[in-house]
C-alpha cells in the first residue's frame, strides 16, 4: 500500500515537472479522462496528502506550498501605521485644508502666525484619530490571537493519538477530531461521525445567520464504520479545486492506492467558523486552512468606514472652501486696486531687504494667500475635535450602559469601528426575507397534556389556545381515541422544541408524535431516518 503512494507521489512529480496540460472532464472537472495513471494539475487543483506515517514525506513535500492556519485581520503593522493611517485621514476635506493652511503659514513672506501654533489643532486632530484607530486595530489583534490559541485535538503521528494543539498549528492534511459544541478551526472534509449514519449536524450562524442545523455526511465508504476511525489506515489521496469563496460549491475525489476514485461535493465540507451540534465525535482531514478557507475568503477584511455625518461633512467643508476662496478672491482684487490708486507706495507697503517693492499683481497673489490664513475661522477646526471627543464618549457609554448588557453570556456591547457610532440607530431601508429576520425565534416548552394529565413548565406555563375539538369530535369511538386525543393536545412548542434536536421541523413533529404512540400503543421508536421517503 505504501509503495503504491509512493509511485504515485513520483509520477505527479514527472507531471508538474513536464507542465504537460491537463484536458478535464465536462461533468467532473477534476479527474483525468486518462484513467490508466495519476496526473495532476497544481494550477487548477489541491492536492492533499495524509498526515500520518505513511505518507508523512508526501505531506511534508506538498504541505509547504499550503498556507498555515494563523490568521490576521488587522489593517496595519508597525511599519504601515503611521503612512497608512495619515493617508486615510486625509480623505477628509477638512485635514487638506488645514495642511495646506500649515504650509502656507510656514512660508516667510505669508507667515501671519506662529508657526507652531497653526500646526497644533492639525496635529491634535490627527493625533487624537490616530490613537482611536490604534486601538481599534489593537483589539483586531488580541481577537485573532485569541482564534489562534484556540484549542483543537490534532492527530499526532509520533504518539498515534490525538493532542491538543492550538489552531495556529493546524496544517493542510492534518486530522481533528472536534466534539460536540466545538467550532470548527478550518476546512475540514468529514470522514467519521458518531452518528450511525454518518450524519454531522452543523450549526451555519457565523457564516450565514442561520441557527437551524444543517446535515452533513461522511465520505462515501466510510459511512459504515464499527469502530473508532484510524487516521494511520487512511493511505488516500484527496484531490480537490483550488480555494475559493464559494460558500456551498465544493467538487473533488478522494483515489484510493487501488487507483479507484470516490468523489464528494459539499455536503462532506465542513467550513471553518461552523459548530458542531448533535454529534459527539467528528474526525476530518483539513482542506482548506487559513486565509485559504471559504469563510476568510469572503472576508474582505476591515476597510475604512465613514459615517453619514462625515460623509456630509466632508459635502460642507467643499463648499465652505468654495465660499472661502471667492471671499479672499475679492479681497485680492480689491487689495490690487485699493493699491494702483496711491501714486506713491503708501507707508504701510514695506519693501524688501533690496529696497524693492512687488509688482501690484504679485502683492495681490500675496494678499489672496494671507487672506486664506486670515479667514480660516471659517472651516472651525474645533468643530472636528469636538466630534472626535464626542465618539470617544459614545463608545465609553456603548460599553457601559447596564440595558445592553447580556447575563447570559456575560457580555456587553462590543463596538469594533469606533468612527460610525453616530450611525447606530438610523436605519432608513429594511429589507426582510422572512419572518424571523427582525425577530427572534425563541421556541420554548410550555405544556402537555397525556393521558389527560397536564404537564406544564412553571415559567413559560402560559395558557396557550387548544384545537378545535371537531376534529376529534369526528374520530370513531375507539380505546385509542384518548391517545390520539392526547398527541393533539401537545402544543407546536415541544415540536419546536424538538425541531432544534432535529435539522426538519416537520420530521421532528412526526418524531415526537411517534414517541408518544409508542407510550401508550406499545410500539418501539427505532430511530429516524436521515433522507426522507416522501
Amino acid at each position: 500500500m505504501a509503495l503504491s503512494v509512493d509511485s504515485a507521489w513520483h509520477r505527479w512529480q514527472w507531471r508538474v515537472r513536464d507542465a504537460l496540460p491537463q484536458s478535464p472532464s465536462e461533468a467532473t472537472p477534476l479527474l483525468s479522462q486518462e484513467k490508466g495513471r495519476q496526473s495532476y494539475n497544481l494550477t487548477q487543483q489541491r492536492v492533499v496528502f495524509p498526515n500520518n506515517s505513511m505518507c508523512h514525506q508526501d505531506w511534508a513535500e506538498v504541505s509547504r506550498r499550503y498556507s498555515g492556519n494563523r490568521i490576521c485581520t488587522t489593517k496595519y503593522t508597525f511599519l504601515t501605521f503611521l503612512p497608512q493611517n495619515l493617508f486615510e485621514q486625509f480623505h477628509r476635506w477638512a485635514n487638506l485644508y488645514f495642511l495646506f493652511l500649515v504650509i502656507l503659514n510656514w512660508m516667510p513672506s505669508m507667515e501671519v502666525f506662529h508657526r507652531e501654533i497653526t500646526m497644533l489643532p492639525l496635529a491634535i486632530v490627527l493625533f487624537i484619530i490616530m490613537v482611536k484607530d490604534g486601538m481599534e486595530d489593537f483589539k483586531r489583534h488580541r481577537f485573532d490571537r485569541e482564534i489562534n490559541c484556540s484549542n483543537i485535538w490534532i492527530y499526532e503521528r509520533k504518539e498515534r493519538s490525538y493532542v491538543q494543539k492550538c489552531w495556529k498549528d493546524v496544517r493542510v492534511g492534518d486530522f481533528i477530531q472536534m466534539q460536540c459544541n466545538e467550532i470548527i478551526p478550518a476546512d475540514i472534509l468529514l470522514l467519521f461521525s458518531s452518528d450511525p449514519s454518518g450524519i454531522c449536524h452543523l450549526e451555519t450562524a457565523n457564516l450565514d445567520g442561520e441557527t437551524n442545523l444543517k446535515q452533513r455526511r461522511v465520505v462515501k465508504g466510510f459511512s459504515q464504520q464499527d469502530v473508532q476511525f484510524e487516521p494511520e489506515h487512511f493511505c488516500n489521496t484527496i484531490v480537490c479545486e483550488k480555494p475559493n469563496n464559494h460558500l456551498n460549491k465544493f467538487k473533488g475525489y478522494m483515489e484510493h492506492p487501488d487507483q479507484t476514485r470516490t468523489g464528494f461535493g459539499s455536503e462532506s465540507l465542513l467550513l471553518r467558523g461552523c459548530t458542531i451540534r448533535n454529534t459527539e465525535v467528528a474526525i476530518g482531514i483539513v482542506i482548506y486552512a487559513g486565509h485559504e478557507t471559504k469563510a476568510m475568503l469572503n472576508n474582505s477584511g476591515p476597510r475604512y468606514k465613514r459615517s453619514k455625518i462625515e460623509r456630509r461633512m466632508n459635502t460642507d467643508i467643499f463648499f465652505c472652501i468654495g465660499l472661502l476662496f471667492l471671499m479672499c478672491l475679492i479681497g485680492a482684487v480689491g487689495h490690487r486696486l485699493w493699491n494702483g490708486t496711491f501714486e506713491e507706495h503708501p507707508p504701510f507697503d514695506v519693501p524688501d531687504a533690496n529696497g524693492s517693492f512687488l509688482p501690484l499683481a504679485l502683492g495681490g497673489f500675496y494678499m489672496f494667500l494671507t487672506m486664506i490664513i486670515l479667514l480660516q475661522v471659517l472651516i472651525p477646526v474645533s468643530l472636528y475635535v469636538s466630534i472626535e471627543l464626542v465618539k470617544l464618549g459614545q463608545v465609553f457609554f456603548l460599553h457601559n450602559d447596564l440595558d445592553l448588557y447580556d447575563e447570559k453570556t456575560d457580555l456587553s456591547i462590543q463596538c469594533r469601528a469606533l468612527n460610525i457610532t453616530e450611525d447606530l440607530g438610523q436605519i432608513q431601508y429594511v429589507f426582510s426575507d422572512k419572518t424571523g429576520t427582525l425577530t427572534e425565534n425563541k421556541m420554548v416548552f410550555r405544556r402537555c397534556t397525556i393521558m389527560g394529565s397536564e404537564y406544564s413548565h412553571q415559567e413559560n406555563g402560559m395558557r396557550v389556545p387548544m384545537p378545535s375539538p371537531l376534529f376529534l369530535n369526528e374520530l370513531p369511538c375507539s380505546p385509542k381515541r384518548m391517545v390520539i386525543k392526547d398527541i393533539f393536545l401537545v402544543p407546536t412548542e415541544v415540536s419546536w422544541l424538538c425541531g432544534r434536536l432535529l435539522p426538519v421541523s416537520l420530521r421532528a413533529s412526526l418524531s415526537i408524535s411517534s414517541v408518544l404512540i409508542a407510550c401508550k400503543l406499545s410500539f418501539v421508536h427505532k430511530g429516524y431516518q436521515p433522507s426522507p421517503v416522501w
